[in-house]
């Protein structure tokens, strides 16, 4: 059998519109579909839309429609977002549709078969928000960590799965496959929840309290909970138990969610499939959150941001690139405006956009649009080609691991080399010196810009089918896979190569500033006149051993616009993280790189410039300056200092 690919995202809960969280984890998806496609593997990309519940009941209640009615039109608006954001998963599913409603009931009838279903009174904390009972520890001060409310004691007779009686399964099975859960953060915070004794699953609510659900097959007055209907979606959409798309995809199967739905994802769905004798799923990537002001964006809060309105103003692609760069898989990020206005100028129009255009206008300029045969070359171009072709494994290894920001950090630093060595060849110059040695140039520019427009495609597949177009490319799109880029002036232009239109025009931070109202002045802090060391008192042992300091290695290094003193960091310390950190001047960005650092790692995150740092560079100053603390020898990242 041959290797396949077969990605979900979650089914998005309809109680409200779509916002960009919900964008992020399905071009998340998409970007790995389309990149998987590069690879040349059969592909399957399921999303769609979760309909039952207490919440959807209420948000009905709430627009004068009945249930069926507004999920009918909400599901409308995911399914209308996807096209909008260039999407293009192969299903959409809805839990009210006639055939998962018939698998749910199927899967429940076969796990009460094996007698891991029992009728028993409970009571317990349940958020109707999350629409799941709680445990006291799972709450923060008494509320839902999520809906900052707090939990509703309810007491009533249900159904519940033995999930308990799976508990040592998993264990054994998320330890003995690491890559089951990812980021690792997340694997051990299942295993650290699993660490306590696991509480059976309530899996019923009674019809007297909630109609709008799909009734169990053994017991008319009660209707499925939620999650455990809306997981079996996965299985439903290939046509579970005998359908040809079930067979073909689901041992490939892997699930992309964020962090707030981990347990279900982690610990209720693997649960369920053991007991219903299906093989669990490969993968389950987690993300974090999107956060507004250091604050978790929800729907529930209402600080959500409609991916819709920023499309409309920027673009499809610079918004896909904004959001796939910006966050670090697994991290939390800040969701700022100003910084996506900054990665189209800067990454979009100054650094790729700009290479394009310079580069095909030179081809029209000096050959009439036809690209020539190259010459002999030399040590600058087989450091050019070697740097490009190497550029295809380091992607796929970064994207691999589900390192997004990495893949295309490798890419733009190779479009940087492309900058520089168009300006040391000064093909300008050599159009008048030497234009047989101006042949290999631009045939080495052409091959770089054909290898690049490959790699971004899973990112901004517009834009770089647009490339690849003006280049005369016949394989284009999903047709040009990685293999084929490794090969070094594989493919000649098929018709003369275009002229370059601006891709990606450039936005007037001045004007657009102009237009929006006058951001609020903020109060300048004063400096203590007190010396800093004065009272600083003295602390015990344990108030020491909650400091969580861990050796990382510096992995890339950012400019911060506007900032005389602060650098953007991305340190390894085993798992990846952004620090911002004031040692600009005090050190050599080009030299930082692979520098083993000291770094307390649970400092509460702060939002510096419109970035969140999440952790703190540890360093002494004197006279000299800035001197940052380092081991004395090459440690593992995320060690800890003891």
């Amino acid at each position: 059998m041959s290797e396949k690919f077969y990605i979900t995202t979650p089914i998005y809960y309809v109680n409200a519109e779509p916002h960009i969280g919900h964008a992020y984890t399905t071009i998340v998806a998409d970007v790995l579909n389309r990149f998987y496609k590069l690879c040349g593997l059969e592909t399957f990309f399921l999303t769609g839309t979760d309909e039952h519940g207490d919440k959807i009941v209420t948000a009905a209640e709430n627009s004068g429609q009945t249930p069926k009615e507004y999920v009918d039109r909400i599901s409308g608006m995911f399914q209308d977002l996807w096209p909008r954001l260039n999407i293009t998963n192969s299903a959409f599913i809805r839990t009210t549709d006639p055939h998962h409603q018939e698998t749910v009931r199927n899967i429940l009838s076969l796990v009460k078969e094996k007698d891991d279903i029992y009728f028993s009174e409970y009571e317990g904390l349940y958020c109707f928000g999350c629409e799941r009972f709680y445990t006291e520890k799972e709450l923060v001060d008494g509320k839902c960590p999520d809906h900052r409310t707090e939990p509703d004691v309810i007491k009533e007779a249900n159904y519940f799965f033995r999930m308990s009686r799976y508990q040592e399964w998993l264990v054994e099975h998320i330890t003995e496959n690491p890559e089951f859960i990812r980021p690792e953060r997340y694997r051990n915070e299942v295993l650290s929840f699993l660490s306590e004794p696991l509480e059976d699953l309530c899996i019923s609510r009674p019809k007297s309290r909630l109609t709008w659900g799909i009734t169990l097959p053994f017991d008319e007055d009660f209707v499925t909970y939620v999650w455990f209907d809306a997981l079996i979606n996965y299985v439903s959409a290939l046509g579970y138990p005998e359908g040809e798309l079930f067979n073909r995809f689901w041992p490939y199967a892997q699930h992309t969610i964020a962090k707030d739905i981990l347990k279900p994802h982690g610990i209720y769905w693997p649960c369920m499939l053991k007991s219903a004798g299906i093989e669990p799923y490969r993968h389950l990537n987690v993300h974090g959150y999107w956060n507004i002001d250091a604050g978790k964006m929800s729907k529930s809060v209402g600080n959500v941001v409609d991916p819709l309105s920023l499309v409309d103003i920027y673009g499809v692609d610079p918004f896909r690139y904004f959001v796939m760069r910006e966050m670090a898989f697994g991290l939390d990020s800040e969701f700022s405006e100003k910084a996506l206005v900054q990665r189209l100028n800067a990454d979009l129009a100054n650094d790729l956009g700009n290479l394009v255009s310079r580069s095909l206008t030179m081809v029209h300029k000096y050959f009439d649009g036809v690209l020539p045969d190259a010459g002999p070359s030399g040590e600058e171009d087989e450091a050019l080609r070697n740097s490009a072709i190497e550029l295809v494994e380091i992607y796929h290894r970064h994207m691999k691991k589900m390192a997004f920001h990495k893949a295309l950090m490798a890419v733009w630093e190779v479009i940087s080399d492309v900058n520089k060595y168009i300006d040391v060849m000064a093909p300008w110059v050599l159009a008048k010196s030497d234009p047989e040695r101006l042949k290999t140039v631009i045939c080495h520019i052409y091959e770089s810009l054909r290898i690049v427009a490959g790699l971004v495609w899973p990112f901004i597949p517009t834009s770089a089918e647009k490339i690849q177009e003006q280049l005369g490319l016949k394989r284009r799109g999903e047709n040009c896979h990685l293999e084929d880029l490794k090969k070094w002036g594989l493919e000649k232009p098929a018709h003369p190569i275009l002229k370059a239109p601006g891709l990606f025009p450039r936005i007037d931070v001045k004007k657009k500033e102009q237009q929006a109202p006058p951001a609020a002045k903020k109060e300048k802090l004063k400096k203590p006149k007190t010396d800093e060391t004065e009272n600083l008192g003295v602390i015990s042992f344990k108030d020491f051993q909650k400091l969580d300091l861990r050796i990382g290695v510096i992995m890339a290094v950012e400019e911060i616009p506007g900032s005389k003193k602060l650098l953007k960091l991305t340190v390894d310390m085993g798992e990846e993280r952004t620090v911002v950190a004031g040692i600009k001047g005090h050190y050599e960005k080009e030299k930082l790189p692979g520098m083993q650092v000291l770094l307390l790692a649970n400092l509460e995150p702060a939002k510096l410039m419109g970035i969140e740092s999440q952790g703190m560079l540890l360093a002494a100053g004197d006279q000299d300056g800035l001197h940052l603390m380092t081991p004395d020898s090459e440690t593992t990242p995320g060690a800890r200092v003891k």
